[in-house]
């Protein structure tokens, strides 16, 4: 920084160079967001940019943003730093914090975690004491003391969609909690926590910017979002993230067979078409346990990328207020998921995608204990007709194993039973999008709730693809509702079919039990495919 301006000026300066440049970026592709991506003081002058600029498309991302200044120990540490002769202000145990901490865990993204990182980080710490004289401190912190102010006093007039990624590790400013801040004040905000992360969270290794704007909904090309034109299908490197994050049910060791057009069972995905337009239609697992296992092993496998009718709680960004944890959905959206309705289903099948449907939605996914495996279907064949519409092949499927995986402790029934739980009961389910309204008893009473369960240790999760169904030059014939609803419950009896054949078989297999596989591993490799009972 130059020595003769003033922080205030600085700050002034540029805001008014990310405006022009915003104005241009906008003028070239007006029907497109502009992003501006601010960390620290940046985040303050993305803030800034957006309140003077209200009627412009723009996506902030603010990584751990320099709003927080007031609250942080670098308010108080700059009101006496110039007091401090030098190099002595570097001894300060926040400074140091700061700039080792910081620093080494950008060196550990390189060289990996050693014996010598304490040498390293007070050999560095003495390094900055040249590179870093009090003069730039002060003048630093003073330009983001001015910018925390000016943004703070005009957050009311940021209209832009906002996205806050939060470092639990940050040593330098109170990031946790500034992000559930600017989520209260800003009206269209969500936020990211990374609890393992600190300041410098943009140069760390594993965090990978694009991904986390993709499962927190933000991405899209166009001034509105679009979930099948915005849609990126998960890099390499996602998906071996993913596949990692979810290693329990990995060691399962998945079981998938599939079934040809002439109605043999083989091993691996052989019996899926090649092309769409496909709709798969199952049974929804406890919790939803198969789905990742099930979208990215078939990805993995084959390169086909399941898009999944989810329910709009797994879209809803007030819901993400009342988890535990906001990211928990973020996986599904990266995997391709789309909020469950007509237009949807009809542009995903238009398009030829291969579509994942559960016609049993929330009620077989949190149902109760001892209703493994069975079916809440309701009585209208919702997706027939418009699967014959497009000529889209219907595949019907089976999955077992949630019962090899859990045992179900607390259901929906035990839960009312408990104090206080109507309270919480009422939050998730005010404003929930009633997708069975329609439907009478069982299948109308889809309540969002937890699941209190024992994890036990892991067994297999066995997937079965049934025969392709044909819908193409049926259309007319399928327009018809007795003929669809005789379909419709044809589909049906074949998953259920699925179902049986698999809980049968699964009894013949000698590798179901962990400790089977384990030896097998150790004797042809941890990559080895597992065998299984005789097809």
């Amino acid at each position: 920084p130059s020595k003769t301006e003033h922080p205030s000026k600085m700050n002034t300066g540029l805001v008014e160079y990310v405006e022009r440049t915003v104005k241009l970026e906008s003028s070239r592709a007006p029907d497109r967001p502009v992003y501006l991506v601010g960390e620290s003081i940046g985040a303050c002058i993305a803030l800034a940019g957006a309140a003077r600029n209200r009627d412009t498309d723009l996506v902030l991302i603010l990584v751990n943003p320099g709003t927080s200044f007031h609250k942080s120990k670098l308010q108080s540490l700059s009101a006496f730093l110039d007091l401090i002769p030098e190099p002595f202000h570097l001894n300060s145990p926040e400074f140091l914090n700061f700039l080792t901490e910081n620093f080494m865990q950008m060196l550990l993204t390189f060289i990996g975690r050693g014996t010598y990182l304490e040498e390293g980080g007070q050999a560095l710490s003495e390094f900055l004491v040249d590179v870093l004289p009090r003069e730039t401190i002060v003048w630093k912190l003073q330009m983001l003391r001015i910018a925390s102010s000016f943004v703070n006093s005009r957050l009311h007039a940021v209209r832009a969609q906002t996205l806050v990624l939060a470092s639990g590790y940050d040593v330098l400013l109170p990031s946790r909690e500034e992000a559930q801040r600017l989520q209260s004040m800003l009206e269209n905000c969500r936020v990211r926590h990374f609890r393992d992360n600190g300041h410098t969270i943009l140069l760390e290794g594993g965090f990978d910017i694009v991904t986390t704007i993709k499962g927190a909904e933000y991405y899209r090309r166009s001034s509105q979002t679009d979930f099948i034109a915005d849609y990126l299908p998960p890099t390499p490197s996602e998906l071996k993230k993913i596949l990692d994050s979810f290693g329990i049910l990995n060691f399962a060791n998945l079981v998938m067979l599939s079934t040809l057009p002439d109605g043999k069972i083989v091993r691996g995905l052989a019996g899926l078409p090649e092309e769409g337009p496909v709709v798969l239609v199952g049974y929804h697992m406890l919790m939803a346990l198969e789905l990742v296992p099930l979208v990215a092993g078939v990805l993995s496998s084959t390169g086909i990328n399941l898009r999944g009718l989810g329910h709009p709680f797994l879209f809803n960004k007030y819901s993400e207020q009342l988890l535990p944890e906001s990211s928990l959905f973020d996986v599904c959206r990266i995997l391709g998921a789309v909020p469950v309705t007509t237009f949807n289903f009809y542009k995903l099948l238009s398009e030829k995608h291969f579509v994942l449907l559960y016609p049993g939605g929330a009620r077989e996914v949190l149902h109760r204990k001892g209703e493994e495996y069975k079916l809440f279907w309701p009585e209208q064949p919702e997706f027939v007709r418009m699967a014959s519409r497009f000529g889209a092949k219907i595949i019907p499927f089976g999955v077992v194993g949630e019962d090899d995986i859990c045992d179900v402790l607390l259901d929906y029934n035990d839960l009312l039973k408990l104090p206080f739980y109507d309270i919480m009961d009422k939050k998730l389910n005010k404003d929930s999008v009633k997708l069975r309204a329609d439907c009478t008893g069982e299948i109308q009473n889809q309540p969002i709730h937890p699941m209190v369960v024992l994890p036990k240790v892991p067994g297999r999760f066995y997937f079965i693809f049934g025969k392709p169904i044909e819908t193409r030059g049926r259309e007319m014939e399928l327009t018809e509702k007795e003929n669809a609803q005789h379909m419709y419950l044809h589909v049906k009896s074949e998953v259920e079919n699925c179902i049986k054949y698999l809980k049968e078989k699964r009894e013949e297999d000698p590798y179901r039990s962990i400790l089977p596989r384990l030896l097998y591993q150790a004797v042809h490799g941890h990559n080895a495919e597992i065998p299984t009972f005789e097809l």
